[in-house]
């Protein structure tokens, strides 16, 4: 049944800007990269983990020569915010890299390249997959494989993001560039040159719309950018149109406007000032700045645009004020040391681009489930995570009837049906899966309709049979005899639910992420990686 063509894809004509982004896809495979990579994650097991994860992978998701540098944000209990985060991360993985023999003021300097990778937060709303990852949740599993010392595993969220934004290297030379480590996505408008400003952020840019356009496209939901006739940048936040109007009317004639993707990219000059600037606040690790209200609205905005929309945010106008008043001093530094480029501009990754966001558990599913559909872009995300043409890779399928489009890798399925459904090292001898997702599941039997399994190792005689649109995930924490068994629903959202127990799990979701907090992730892997061999073996 296996030695079948799985389902015959309907072949389609590519668009232009299809055939635009499948050619950009192509180039997102870990040959180009960042000269170094940073990455900012919560804590000191984690950032041991990544160290060692992202130099095996090199070649795959950074680039083969990069120097990987990982570290942990060690500030207050609110955290530092993505502003100050970028700073403390930076400076902390320049102190680890020169340890090495790495200098990265000099490599910026000379026209080198840092990228600096978020990873930090709980993962409310895509829980309670970050949980079964120990709280790494930046190492959330995709439908992809890698080599890692040998053996097949699971491309990463972070790893892919890795390999997207890697191409964005070869045109931010002597910068530092910022990521989310949650979302990929792939420019309509190919990957336009940094340079012209000392800052300058990702967004979908488009003409300035009439109102009823604004309302239409929702922007009053997303924070905005603004460009102005020379080619300046503003940042607003979620706002109308009339107060969007309000607060740009001393910008200039506004010739585009779009919703921002956050990622920014700093010139090595900037980043230094940005340094000094904020060395008392990184020094005392305990206030927090986000980079759109702390940086580039205050940078771009007047001051009473900028206190308006603070005080709206709980903030008094004294402070906003005098927030203010400080980064416009800093502007006129900036500006008066290093002339000749303007503060932020906008790089516009293009109207239509592919976005895959697995920041929640909807996202997750839908941008996961996307790789079996028939369409331009469905065949580009299959190209980005190398899935091979008939979607079996590495597996023994032989007596399993394997229909509507479904994606099989690294799995041992002895008999059953796999209909419209992924399924990533999976060892079982039967299953009979329509519409799921299936990640690292060790089960006798499965018997599962539109249902995430991930990371479970079940023993039962009676196998794995869950409720249509059941959520089922393993904990393995160091130290406890068995696995915790944690459970929602593909429409449930555990940002909404985090602290709630669920029936039947024995805990919520908080108290899973509470008592992960101390765990090593490294301990929790191979604690697991055992439990799945050990069935293995007596199945």
């Amino acid at each position: 049944m296996a030695g079948e063509p799985p389902s015959k894809r309907v072949k389609t004509t590519p668009s232009s800007t299809a055939a635009t982004m499948a050619a950009t896809v192509k180039q997102m495979d870990g040959s180009q990269g960042f000269d170094a990579v940073v990455v900012c994650t919560s804590n000191a097991a984690q950032e041991a983990w990544w160290q060692a994860r992202l130099e095996a992978t090199r070649g795959q998701a950074a680039r083969a020569d990069a120097i990987v540098v990982a570290v942990h944000e060690d500030w207050a209990a609110d955290g530092a915010g993505n502003g100050l985060g970028t700073l403390y991360a930076y400076t902390k993985a320049r102190a680890k890299a020169a340890a090495a023999g790495h200098d990265l003021d000099a490599l910026l300097a000379s026209g080198g390249t840092v990228g600096v990778y978020h990873t930090a937060g709980k993962g409310t709303r895509l829980a309670p997959l970050p949980g079964a990852e120990n709280n790494n949740k930046p190492g959330v599993k995709l439908p992809s494989l890698v080599d890692v010392a040998g053996a097949a595993m699971e491309l990463t969220i972070l790893e892919a993001v890795v390999r997207q934004t890697g191409c964005y290297a070869p045109v931010r030379k002597g910068r530092c560039s910022v990521f989310w480590g949650d979302q990929i996505f792939v420019p309509s408008a190919g990957h336009a040159e940094s340079g012209a400003h000392h800052a300058d952020i990702l967004a979908q840019m488009g003409p300035m719309p009439s109102e009823a356009a604004w309302k239409a496209k929702g922007l009053d939901t997303y924070g905005l950018i603004a460009v102005n006739a020379e080619a300046e940048a503003a940042q607003v936040e979620k706002v109308s149109y009339d107060t969007a109007k309000e607060l740009l009317k001393t910008f200039g004639e506004v010739t585009s406007v779009g919703p921002s993707l956050g990622s920014f990219s700093l010139s090595g000059e900037m980043l230094t000032c940005l340094l000094e600037e904020f060395k008392g606040e990184i020094a005392g690790k305990e206030a927090k700045m986000d980079s759109d209200p702390h940086f580039w609205m205050p940078l771009t905005l007047s001051r009473d645009a900028y206190c308006r929309v603070m005080v709206s945010k709980e903030e008094t106008e004294a402070a906003a004020g005098a927030h203010h008043d400080r980064m416009a001093a800093f502007k006129k530094t900036l500006l008066a040391a290093h002339p000749g480029r303007g503060v932020l501009g906008a790089i516009d990754v293009g109207d239509g681009c592919y976005w895959w966001d697995y920041g929640q558990l909807r996202l997750y599913q839908k941008n996961n489930m996307l790789a079996m559909d028939d369409s331009e872009e469905a065949a580009a995300l299959r190209d980005y995570l190398k899935i091979p043409a008939g979607g079996i890779q590495d597996s023994k399928v032989d007596g399993v009837a394997i229909t509507g489009n479904s994606l099989v890798l690294a799995s041992n399925i002895a008999s059953g049906s796999v209909h419209h459904t992924i399924a990533s090292h999976v060892t079982t001898g039967k299953c009979e899966a329509n519409g799921c997702m299936l990640i690292n599941v060790t089960a006798r039997s499965i018997k599962a309709t539109n249902c995430i399994i991930y990371n479970v190792v079940d023993d039962s005689e009676g196998g794995l049979v869950l409720p249509d649109g059941a959520v089922h995930t393993n904990v393995f924490v160091p130290g406890r005899p068995a696995p915790l068994v944690q459970t929602s629903s593909v429409t449930t959202d555990g940002g909404k639910v985090f602290k709630v127990k669920m029936t039947p799990n024995p805990f919520s979701f908080s108290d899973v992420y509470k008592m992960n907090q101390t765990t090593d992730v490294e301990k929790a892997y191979a604690m697991g990686a055992e439990a799945h061999a050990n069935l293995a073996k007596r199945m």
